[in-house]
């Protein structure tokens, strides 16, 4: 029983294997065939092409699958592009593009003109809203330049003149990014806006190695303008150049030497140099060296030169004079004397060679011989000759002290003032400012 319904099921699957063999194509492909194909294929590319409407006079032939492009088109990128959009198409073969680029200036102008006319279009469009943004623009470039302009705030912020410009610079800039990137925004364009700061990155990065230099001054300049370690009139030594400060400007600091010459330091190198400020207290040392005879008691002349320095008028007594034995030279024994004056009432120069001439004088009178090294020839001579030729003593120095008062270096305070007041008005240093 099972053998029969096992029997009847195959007989029953019989019929259905034959419908799925004629399923598969059968013999040879014919003639008629192959013609309604590339007739196909032929016509599909032809309406791509229309489609397209770029093509218009581009004709299309098939056989055998293989498809032949002649006639002309607007320029040579299009006739390329046609390989690229019939290899697409089903059932092509190969290609053979015969199409070249026209000679019709008149044809080839039309997409160009296209173009243009619609980009003007999209102008047009957006004129509208470029206009408001320029306006906003405006308004916001308007509004920072006014709050730069206010004194108060940023004067009273800044501690002095050149940082308060600064700080008005620093808003000025700040409102115009913020002008731009709203402008933008407005426009729907903030996107280049990336691409600005992108580009502006990089010219910034370029323009401060080119200009390295510059704006290691200008920071310089900032920093001396905060510190302020030196005041007009002040005398300094910066970078071994030794004067009176005139002014300090954004780009340099100038001196006025005593000679009467003017000094221009750059601030990048005032800033990392070494500056010496003499003005800074009022005490202030001056230092001279006396050569005595080998033979001469040193402790007495060394006490004598002190007393007579510490008892000048214009010597301090605290700090007080001080004297010690210097070197042995060939022509004898030095001693060195210092002495310490108020340097706001005395000038320096005439207090150090007048407490030289009266050492000086101290020790002729104590009969300390002082080192000559001058040789002298001396030749007999008969007695009236002698006589007549006597070389008298050399007049003997005034006891009395003499001025030695600062008004004698007025001339060189009374030519700064003169260079400060007709300057270009540009000085950063302050009288009320904290002093380094």
């Amino acid at each position: 029983m099972t053998f029969l319904r096992t029997l009847a099921l195959l007989l029953c699957l019989l019929p259905a294997v034959p419908s799925m063999a004629q399923e598969e194509p059968t013999g040879t492909i014919t003639t008629d065939q192959t013609g309604q194909l590339d007739a196909d294929i032929a016509v599909r590319i032809r309406e791509i092409l229309g489609e397209l409407g770029n093509y218009e006079d581009i004709t299309v032939t098939v056989s055998d699958g293989v498809v032949t492009l002649r006639g002309t088109t607007n320029s040579l990128m299009e006739a390329q592009e046609l390989d690229a959009l019939v290899t697409r198409v089903e059932g092509v073969v190969a290609i053979k593009n015969e199409a070249t680029e026209t000679t019709d200036i008149r044809r080839r102008l039309d997409p160009a003109i296209e173009r243009f006319m619609g980009r003007l279009e999209q102008l047009m469009i957006q004129l509208p809203l470029a206009l408001i943004a320029l306006a906003v623009f405006l308004l916001i470039m308007w509004i920072g330049s006014a709050v730069a302009r206010l004194k108060q705030p940023w004067d009273r912020l800044a501690p002095n003149a050149f940082i308060a410009d600064l700080f008005r610079t620093i808003i000025r800039i700040a409102f115009i990014i913020g002008g731009i990137v709203i402008a933008l925004d407005i426009m729907n364009a903030t996107a280049l806006l990336s691409t600005i700061l992108g580009a502006a990155g990089l010219i910034g990065l370029a323009i401060g190695f080119a200009v390295r230099d510059t704006v290691e001054n200008f920071i310089a300049s900032v920093m001396l303008s905060i510190r302020q370690p030196f005041r007009p009139n002040d005398v300094v030594e910066i970078n071994g150049d030794q004067g009176k400060v005139i002014r300090l400007t954004s780009r340099a600091t100038i001196l006025l030497s005593f000679d009467g010459n003017h000094i221009r330091i750059p601030n990048a190198t005032v800033f990392k140099s070494r500056i010496i400020n003499f003005s800074q207290n009022r005490e202030r040392r001056f230092m001279f060296t006396v050569g005595v005879d080998s033979a001469t008691d040193l402790g007495a002349a060394r006490e004598m030169a002190l007393e007579t320095t510490q008892d000048l008028p214009f010597v301090l007594a605290e700090p007080a004079a001080n004297a010690w034995l210097g070197d042995i030279t060939d022509a004898g024994i030095e001693i060195v004397v210092v002495g310490w004056i108020d340097q706001s009432e005395t000038s320096l120069a005439l207090a150090r060679g007048e407490a030289l001439r009266l050492v000086k004088r101290a020790f002729e009178a104590a009969g300390i011989t002082l080192p000559n090294t001058t040789y002298t020839i001396q030749m007999e001579r008969t007695a009236a000759s002698s006589a007549a030729n006597t070389v008298p003593e050399p007049p003997k120095d005034s006891a009395e002290v003499a001025v030695v008062a600062a008004d004698a270096e007025g001339a060189l305070d009374r030519m700064i003032d003169a260079e400060r007041e007709i300057g270009d008005g540009e000085d950063l240093l302050r009288d009320d400012a904290a002093k380094e």
